[in-house]
């Protein structure tokens, strides 16, 4: 499915930053038989995005914690079979070392408790060649929010809790949410 309809059936939530996200995932250009996971699932945006250019994604929240329906917006694409929803802490994940070639994160991180923690969980769960793609609201990202939800978090910036970490950045200016790319060293 075009990302333009994808873009008209679901709205604005998924719409607002979808076309930045969508054509960093292209330009990584990942094998379609990457083993994939996503964390912080929340409308979905990150998993269907992954979904809509061909690849499976495990995407997951805490148990108790998901505030939205993300399997309807998969529905709507006819998308939900290659998404797996896991309930998960990413502070501590339930997955072997080494399992995912790819973990992406899209607006989630500034909600997670240990961050230090969760970015030293995605380097252990990710291969030795394998990415952490972390997308997170710009300040005009949390400005814009802010109109809606007046009390959102401002903006973090992953690299703050990557410093001690064996990791290489690629970071990604966007309109609304900036995209940092992190290859195991």
């Amino acid at each position: 499915m075009d990302l333009n309809i994808a873009k008209s059936i679901l709205g604005v939530e998924f719409s607002f930053h979808a076309d930045f996200v969508y054509q960093i995932v292209k330009e990584l250009g990942l094998k379609k038989s990457v083993k994939i996971l996503d964390i912080g699932t929340g409308f979905g945006n990150m998993a269907i995005i992954l979904a809509l250019q061909g690849y499976k994604v495990i995407t997951g929240e805490p148990e108790g914690h998901n505030w939205s329906n993300w399997e309807e917006s998969a529905k709507k694409l006819s998308l939900e079979e290659q998404i797996t929803f896991k309930f998960f802490r990413a502070e501590k994940l339930p997955f072997e070392d080494g399992t995912f070639d790819a973990v992406f994160c899209l607006t989630s991180l500034h909600h997670i408790d240990n961050k230090n923690q969760a970015m030293r969980e995605f380097l252990r769960v990710t291969s030795e060649q394998g990415l952490i793609v972390i997308f997170e609201l710009n300040d005009e990202g949390v400005r814009v929010l802010r109109e809606r939800m007046p009390s959102h978090p401002k903006a973090i910036n992953p690299e703050d809790y990557s410093k001690n970490l064996p990791l290489s950045l690629n970071f990604k200016e966007g309109k609304f949410v900036d995209g940092y790319i992190f290859r195991k060293l």
